[in-house]
């Protein structure tokens, strides 16, 4: 029996299973790797028992690698989700948060934040999405305020509302003098290792439940893409439905941005590859972006930290050199 003729909850058991096993292995690998020596039985050793504060080699595991993974994961989730909700509701597979200046919104709203000294929860990540949801709006004015709007005309309000903030972000770096610009320039190219464990658990509070709205509007996102008038033939209110989701994307990418920086790429590859795998159903397609999203991302970070001789380089950097030659050879199979 092929794929397509499949229960649905068979289909969504399988991607569960794997995504599962792929996420965990990601995780396994990215708290078992990286600058400190040790080997494949310490790793595991230091996996399965926790320790006490004088085993060095299970602190770094549990106190560093592992929130940093955590917030690997949670970040490569909401950008994959991200692009999935995005490219549903403007009906354009090229749709993703960083491409719609979405992320450079919010970027500008955490740094305006960062440079006034507020805190992360709740005046930068405040900021961040109100810089999210304008940046939004402003590029659904340009295409007529239609989420359906021709591709070329919302790529091209996308490519100008995101020079725009990229414009701001360099002028906002170039006016700050003091200590706080490599942070910021380091952030700005995605980094997560600027984030605090106790951030990260209180980020876990608040992308939950948009996860789960998004989960829950799975039919509607499939009625959507059929077209308005479809939708509204079949009984969606296609206007709160739409509204419900920009805010919830939203708000979710901007949390993210906030505690990674502009991760590109991750948004728009994610989700394209599991559209041509599973097909165009949103109730498989929201599991498989939540669990590849995050392996993904964790599997991005794990090698910006192990390729360099010292130090680490940014995993935006990563995301960029394998998304993009990834998207083009995706986008000549669906061809």
């Amino acid at each position: 029996m092929s794929w397509s003729g499949l229960p649905l909850a068979r289909r969504l058991l399988w991607v569960a299973i794997l995504g599962g096993v792929l996420l965990a292995i990601s995780l396994a690998l990215g708290m078992s790797l990286g600058s400190t020596p040790a080997s494949w039985r310490q790793n595991l050793a230091a996996l399965l028992d926790r320790g006490g504060p004088e085993d060095i080699l299970t602190t770094i595991i549990w106190r560093i690698r592992w929130p940093r993974a955590l917030l690997a994961g949670l970040v490569g989730a909401t950008l994959s989700l991200g692009g999935l909700v995005f490219q549903a509701l403007l009906r354009n597979p090229l749709a993703d948060p960083y491409i719609l200046g979405v992320s450079g919104g919010s970027a500008v709203g955490a740094i305006l934040g960062l440079l006034a000294g507020l805190a992360p929860f709740p005046g930068v990540a405040l900021l961040a999405f109100l810089g999210s949801m304008c940046t939004l709006l402003l590029v659904l004015v340009i295409t007529s305020g239609e989420p359906g709007g021709r591709k070329g005309s919302l790529l091209l309000a996308g490519v100008m509302v995101n020079a725009f903030c990229s414009a701001v972000i360099i002028f906002l770096v170039s006016i700050t003098q003091d200590a706080r610009l490599h942070n910021i320039l380091y952030w700005l190219m995605g980094d997560l290792s600027m984030s605090a464990p106790n951030q990260t658990t209180f980020l876990i509070y608040f992308l939950l439940p948009c996860f789960l709205v998004v989960l829950c509007l799975a039919r509607p996102l499939n009625l959507l893409l059929m077209g308005e008038e479809t939708a509204l033939y079949l009984g969606l209110n296609v206007a709160l439905t739409s509204r419900i989701l920009l805010v919830v994307t939203s708000l979710m990418v901007s949390l993210a941005v906030c505690q990674s920086g502009l991760v590109g790429f991750v948004g728009l590859v994610v989700p394209h590859l599991f559209r041509l795998i599973l097909g165009p159903d949103h109730r498989l397609l929201i599991p498989a972006c939540l669990l590849g999203g995050g392996s993904f991302l964790i599997l991005c970070d794990l090698v910006s930290r192990v390729l360099p001789s010292q130090g680490e380089m940014p995993v935006g950097v990563i995301t960029a050199m394998v998304g993009a030659p990834l998207f083009v050879l995706l986008l000549m199979r669906s061809r």
